[in-house]
């Protein structure tokens, strides 16, 4: 018994050491453990390149970012492209001759009705100097509220296209082509400087000194960087559309909530106005005194400044930028 015990117990012994010399010794003679070496030095400077792929991608879109800020920062505001956001195509020299005609007109009403040739030259200088300066902000304002309302629609002809495999300067024309104005004259004047040599990139941003309204930045960066850095455009302008609508379903809910604040607060700064008038034809001798005496007319001066500063307190509350 004790030899048949031995005898087992060695071949056991035996089968637990050839175990243990498979385990350690098979994948060095299959090649095994070489191949697993080699994969993981393929493996490891993969994930570097991706890494270091990634970390250039995003310096790249921070170095686009900053080019274009900086294109913006030192683009300077002259008569010229007030005249190109109001839409006119006017040169300086016609400006300042419709200004001098415009004062002239105003300042000749005045003389003729108030018979005061101060008032009259006092009103020859806002005539030729205010009112073609209010001309332009009003005319770019409603100019620039046309092509806001236009350009998501824009945008998706853009998505459209791409998707269906037309290339993006074609896009370009089809919107320059088709599109409602002044969204139309706006991309043909990019697609002009395009042929002319100009990037997409630096013609879309030429399009924000004429609309300057944080939509064409977005869509100007979006096309700037996609330029620079690749990417899916389609994915991004998509989005860009979507932002703008939603920008725009906002701006629409906040006017219908602050309409009745709007009109509470022109009913109030009429009031005054509309009182003055009545008791002017019910007692003239009454209130002509505010204007015949030096303590009614400084009376009219106290509450004509009160007033404006109220009205400009109401406005500063009724008006919110999106």
């Amino acid at each position: 018994m004790n030899a048949a015990g031995a005898s087992i117990a060695a071949g056991l012994a035996a089968v637990a050491a050839g175990g243990v010399a498979y385990v350690f010794l098979m994948p060095l003679l299959s090649g095994e453990r070489r191949a697993e070496q080699r994969v993981k030095a393929l493996g490891a400077p993969k994930a570097a390149v991706d890494r270091t792929t990634a970390i250039n991608r995003r310096e790249q879109v921070a170095r686009s970012l900053k080019e274009i800020e900086a294109k913006k920062a030192n683009t300077k505001i002259t008569l010229e492209t007030r005249l190109a956001r109001a839409g006119l195509d006017w040169s300086r020299k016609k400006f300042f001759v419709v200004s001098a005609i415009m004062g002239l007109v105003v300042g000749f009403g005045v003389l003729i009705v108030s018979g005061n040739l101060l008032a009259g030259l006092g009103a020859v200088f806002a005539g030729g100097f205010g009112l073609p300066r209010w001309m332009l902000s009003f005319l770019q304002k409603r100019r620039i509220g046309k092509f806001v309302l236009e350009l998501p629609n824009a945008i998706d002809v853009v998505v459209r296209g791409i998707r269906s495999g037309i290339p993006v300067g074609d896009c370009l024309r089809i919107i320059a082509r088709e599109a409602q104005e002044p969204v139309r004259s706006e991309f043909r004047i990019a697609i002009e400087a395009q042929a002319l040599g100009v990037p997409m990139s630096d013609a879309i941003l030429k399009m924000y000194e004429r609309v300057p309204v944080n939509d064409v930045n977005f869509f100007a960066v979006v096309i700037g960087i996609q330029a620079k850095s690749g990417g899916n455009l389609s994915e991004a302008l998509g989005n860009l559309s979507r932002v703008l609508r939603e920008r725009k379903k906002m701006v629409g809910r906040v006017q219908a909530m602050s309409m009745e604040a709007k009109a509470s607060a022109a009913i109030i700064a009429c009031l005054p106005f509309l009182v003055a008038l009545l008791t002017y034809f019910s007692s003239p001798d009454y209130i002509s005194l505010l204007w015949t005496t030096n303590i009614g007319q400084l009376s009219l001066l106290g509450s004509g400044i009160w007033m404006s500063i109220g009205v400009l307190a109401m406005k500063k509350m009724i008006n919110f930028d999106i």
